[in-house]
């Protein structure tokens, strides 16, 4: 992958790249937004816990085609109040080292249900298995 944080631009606010470079000859994967609820509909209460829960089910995703989270090149991520913001940073930045992905956080209204805080969708490449 290739990195692009041009000198032009401002730099990044965070952990994050600009852009990501997807080079010919991987395969792509394109997560669906993973809510923080456990295989028995548990849901935790923290933020950061929440994160934590939302990029353990992108990992179990991303591992059923043979990927880890080492493949993001792109996340997108959505927190319910600028509260859950460091909660989600301190878990992104220990995944996550540089460079890191490319990123978007923003901040909504709301999920499906009341009690989620975080939602997190991801792209992911690597190289084709032969």
């Amino acid at each position: 992958m290739k990195h692009h944080t041009p000198s032009s631009i401002r730099a990044p606010f965070a952990r994050y790249s600009h852009g990501v470079e997807v080079p010919p000859g991987h395969r792509l994967v394109l997560c669906s937004g993973q809510l923080s609820i456990d295989i028995d509909d548990h849901v935790p209460e923290t933020a950061e816990a929440q994160t934590e829960l939302c990029f353990n089910n992108v990992a179990a995703i991303l591992q059923s085609a043979n990927m880890s989270l080492a493949d993001i090149v792109r996340i997108n991520a959505y927190v319910t109040d600028r509260a859950h913001l460091p909660g989600y940073m301190k878990v992104r930045d220990r995944l996550f080292g540089d460079p890191a992905p490319a990123s978007t956080l923003m901040i909504v209204s709301g999920f499906a249900r009341e009690e989620f805080k975080v939602e997190i969708e991801v792209i992911a490449a690597a190289p084709d298995e032969e």
